[in-house]
């Protein structure tokens, strides 16, 4: 019998099936982001702990430095691959895959790296934040400081307002998307500039509910029938070099319940909250879009936050 947390991680996305990883494992720009992260960040001889580790290919891109990484999988069929999967690759042997639930587990001794990387859009569905927040306290108390360095180091998260289509082949079907960030999509129209709403550095305490209210300039006429969200994962930072190695999800659109119409220079407000790790339905619920100046209308003295 399962217990309402691994109820809720069957539900929310933490017992991804084996046969998507192949999705994760064949996105070059997480494979290449992390593997040049976590290159930059393990240094000759470090220890390395990854909560939430799936094939355990992260593992092994730190194996090539680390002297030992803790590899932690709570999915039993993704144990076996992993350990399976690694085996099968040079310096598998220094990743010791762990069954064990990310939220209680602790090193046997001090680290220097820890990944994970339980990331969705938002930090919806998995457990990023809240694994994280989980771990710090738990490893200073049994370890004290300093901590490790955390890959990703930091998330910036920002939404944008959207004119959508939903007509496929003449069926109207306002559903949630999920676009690549590199493809220009013919029925997606941008209609103001992007808002960042949340900026987590996991090297501070972190809050695990994101409310947010903000305003937008419209830069042309349309329909806003949806919200973009978007997430950027500062994987590690390069201070050397003063740039840092990121990697971009792919972009969330969320329909409007309640599509507003709005003219170039009108004031739209949008706000909404959820919780970290929490489903996509909770943020879609809570989420509100209104006019709150037309162009003609707004007062003389009124600034745009972000104008």
């Amino acid at each position: 019998m399962l217990n309402e947390r691994e109820i809720e991680s069957c539900y929310l996305g933490q017992f991804i099936p084996v046969h998507y990883h192949h999705n994760m494992l064949m996105d070059q720009n997480r494979m290449h982001g992390f593997k040049s992260a976590i290159d930059y960040a393990v240094k000759p001889g470090a220890k390395v702990l990854e909560l939430g580790g799936g094939t355990g290919v992260l593992s092994w891109f730190a194996a090539a430095k680390a002297d030992k990484v803790y590899c932690v999988e709570f999915n039993p069929d993704m144990v076996k691959e992993a350990r399976k999967m690694l085996a099968l690759n040079p310096n598998g042997e220094k990743v010791e895959v762990v069954h064990a639930d990310a939220f209680e587990y602790l090193p046997p001794e001090p680290v220097d790296v820890v990944i994970c990387e339980m990331i969705h859009v938002g930090m919806l569905r998995e457990k990023q934040v809240e694994v994280i927040e989980s771990f710090k306290r738990r490893y200073t108390e049994r370890f004290g400081g300093p901590l490790p360095v955390f890959l990703p180091e930091a998330v910036i998260m920002a939404v944008q307002p959207l004119q959508q289509e939903y007509d496929f082949e003449g069926f109207y079907a306002p559903i949630v998307q999920f676009q690549e960030t590199n493809v220009i999509y013919p029925g997606t129209v941008e209609l103001a500039q992007p808002a960042v709403y949340s900026i987590i550095d996991f090297n501070q305490p972190n809050d695990l509910t994101y409310a947010w209210q903000g305003k937008f300039v419209v830069e042309r006429n349309g329909e806003i029938n949806a919200m973009r969200f978007v997430t950027k994962n500062i994987l590690a930072v390069v201070s050397e070099r003063s740039t840092t190695i990121d990697w971009l999800n792919h972009y969330m659109t969320l329909p409007l319940a309640t599509p507003v119409k709005a003219r170039e220079g009108d004031v739209l407000q949008v706000s909404f909250q959820y919780r970290a790790g929490g489903s996509i339905p909770s943020l879609q619920a809570s989420l509100r879009a209104e006019i709150l100046y037309e162009a003609a209308l707004q007062p003389a003295s009124y600034v745009p936050a972000f104008a």
